[in-house]
């Protein structure tokens, strides 16, 4: 992932509707979801839920396929894994690590199983 697409998937993460809209979809799953899912289960107004929709969809964090007169809405993860990896890719000092899961880095643990930041 080149810096320009990561500074935008940032921003279109970094406001907290449109966050919890992006980890709705996330949980969806590889089914998806329609805004009209969306909007209720968030309880975000349609007309808002479509500005945010339309933000993680030019940050190319969702796709969006139509089905008839409805749209359903799929996280990329390979966008989002893209993203992560973009972000530690300069983990420990240049040292690949073997698990991001319980990253601590530092520069005499690089990579343990305990996080040190909480």
């Amino acid at each position: 992932m080149d810096e320009d697409l990561a500074v935008r998937a940032l921003a279109a993460l970094a406001q907290p509707s449109r966050l919890r809209v992006f980890r709705a979809i996330v949980g969806a799953g590889p089914e998806g979801m329609q805004p009209g899912q969306l909007s209720q289960a968030l309880q975000v107004p349609p007309n808002t839920l479509s500005f945010h929709l339309k933000e993680l969809h030019h940050a190319g964090l969702v796709s969006v396929q139509r089905e008839g007169r409805f749209m359903r809405y799929r996280a990329d993860m390979t966008a989002m894994q893209s993203l992560v990896g973009f972000l530690t890719d300069h983990c420990c000092q240049g040292v690949p690590c073997v698990d991001m899961s319980p990253v601590a880095c530092g520069p005499d643990n690089c990579c343990t199983a305990e996080p040190a930041i909480r």
